[in-house]
């Protein structure tokens, strides 16, 4: 199997490579880019730089830059978009930053235009926004901490902790640029309690088309601030995020528990989310035949246990897990059980199937990690991701569980990967801010995380299709996060009535439309 992914890779490099002499010119030529006075950090022509930013962790699109900057300070990068922007050449060229590369359709892409490697500055010992420092707010009574948006999140985890304190919201996996989440969301089990990523942000550095670096907050240059939270990018590229600490667990309990019913598995979690205080974490899985529990999810479960519920998914076809957390340090060890059982108490899963676990914060928050790594070493992480993530309105739910999970998951007999699904709330976004979810006060985020091989990622990427399909068919009012479109009509119709508050901004912060062209949002 491992071969057979490498294979692959090989097939799609050297493709690429051929492809260059008919995808047309680079809008910015050689010559250019040779007399700024960043020539030395630009990788140009065909080269092992442009080939691998020429796609991200989908492995779905590719697109060739004409240059990859590795910049040594945040001049460099104000040095390159002034160029762009300032009138000097013929035409325009777009730039696009990359964080840790994990977008699947292209978002950190700029064909013929420059693509910017954000973690070289975290690689330079002279820029200072690569350091994260953890400070005391006085006036407000809080800790806060000052993170480059090339800094990954487990490394913000890290340095955090160091102080006993950490970030409130998190993303299920934790090496992705802190730039990269701010510009989709960032959402998790967590979401829910404290919101996405881009609702625990006090101030950011960006800098704009302008090649100006400006420092914005909710109450300095806000629309600015409000536009470039979960704006994919089009706005300005995200140098510095303020985020807001707490004092950190430093253990939690994980419960899982099962069900063959899906309303009450959705009343149950519905419950657990609306508890003042209760829990720290919600989410819920699919389990069915075609995917049994081996995934990187399922490391929770013991040998035992999984033959346990293989026995359950034969029966029923199709169960669903719903996952708990409850934070707890050495003061409240005494206390957490009889919390959860009190929050527990009253929830409808098949009896007999709950299952327990105990384990370290910090181990917990970074738990794709190991699968990650088992994935890696049988070459099966870096291959094509056909994703899809979804918000669905909490009143389609079940209507989407029947024409989706039940009749194009379970039929079709395609899943190769973890189906997430589970409630957040609506009053912990901020709606100012550029990402659309459904209007409902209760929605869902469902993830289709699919791994495919590099010859068959199409038949999924289908089976995607068909149900955006259903979902518009049946009215269902569904909204893609980490959207991808391939007509301006279908980003009008996603932005709804935001289309024109995105469009007036592109048209103030960026109207040569130079920043992250990958998404083709205004062609």
């Amino acid at each position: 199997m491992a071969k057979l992914y490498s294979l692959g890779y090989l097939v799609i490099f050297f493709t690429i490579s051929r492809l260059v002499s008919i995808i047309g010119k680079p809008s910015i030529t050689n010559e250019v880019l040779s007399h700024l006075d960043i020539a030395t950090r630009l990788s140009v022509n065909i080269s092992d730089a442009t080939i691998a930013t020429s796609t991200d962790f989908g492995k779905l699109v590719q697109e060739i830059p004409a240059a990859v900057l590795y910049p040594s300070s945040i001049h460099d990068i104000v040095k390159l978009i002034n160029y762009s922007n300032n009138g000097a050449i013929s035409a325009p060229f777009g730039v696009a930053a990359r964080g840790h590369g994990h977008s699947v359709r292209g978002q950190a892409m700029s064909p013929n235009g420059v693509v910017v490697v954000m973690s070289s500055l975290n690689n330079n010992n002279n820029n200072n926004n690569g350091k994260i420092g953890v400070f005391w707010e006085s006036s407000l009574g809080f800790y806060y901490a000052d993170v480059g948006g090339e800094q990954l999140r487990i490394d913000v985890l890290h340095a955090t902790l160091e102080h006993g304190l950490a970030p409130v919201s998190w993303t299920d996996y934790l090496y992705l640029s802190v730039g990269g989440t701010l510009s989709n969301a960032g959402i998790s089990g967590q979401t829910f309690k404290y919101g996405p990523q881009i609702s625990n942000v006090l101030e950011m550095d960006v800098i704009t088309r302008k090649g100006e670096l400006v420092t914005c907050s909710k109450r300095t240059n806000s629309e600015l601030f409000f536009a470039v939270l979960g704006s994919l990018g089009q706005f300005g590229i995200i140098i510095r995020a303020r985020i807001v600490l707490e004092k950190a667990p430093t253990r939690v309990r994980v419960v899982r528990v099962l069900y063959s019913d899906f309303s009450k598995f959705t009343r149950d979690q519905e419950k657990l989310i609306s508890i003042n205080d209760g829990m720290d974490y919600v989410e819920g899985s699919l389990m069915m035949n075609q995917s049994p529990p081996n995934n990187w999810r399922s490391s929770f479960f013991s040998t035992s246990n999984q033959s346990k519920i293989l026995s359950l998914i034969s029966k029923y076809g199709i169960i669903y897990c719903l996952e708990m957390v409850k934070y707890y340090d050495d003061q409240t060890a005494n206390t957490v059980d009889k919390e959860l059982q009190k929050m527990m108490r009253g929830l409808n899963f098949v009896f007999g199937h709950i299952f327990k676990k105990d384990t370290a914060f910090v181990h917990f928050l970074n738990r794709v990690r190991s699968g990650e790594l088992m994935l890696q070493s049988k070459g099966m992480w870096d291959v094509p991701h056909p994703w899809l993530n979804l918000f669905v309105p909490k009143s389609s739910i079940m209507d989407f569980n029947v024409g989706v999970f039940l009749d194009i998951i379970l039929r079709q007999n395609k899943s190769t990967g973890p189906i997430l699904v589970y409630p957040t709330t609506r009053k912990r976004w901020d709606d100012r801010m550029s990402v659309v979810i459904p209007e409902e006060d209760t929605f869902y985020c469902v993830g289709l995380l699919h791994s495919s091989r590099f010859n068959d990622w199409e038949v999924l990427d289908g089976q995607n299709e068909e149900i955006i399909n259903c979902c518009e068919k049946a009215g269902l009012n569904v909204k893609q996060y980490l959207p991808h479109y391939k007509t301006k009509e279908a980003w009008m119709n996603h932005f709804g009535k935001k289309w024109k508050i995105f469009q007036q901004r592109k048209s103030q912060f960026d109207p040569k439309m130079i920043l992250s062209p990958g998404q083709k949002i205004f062609i």
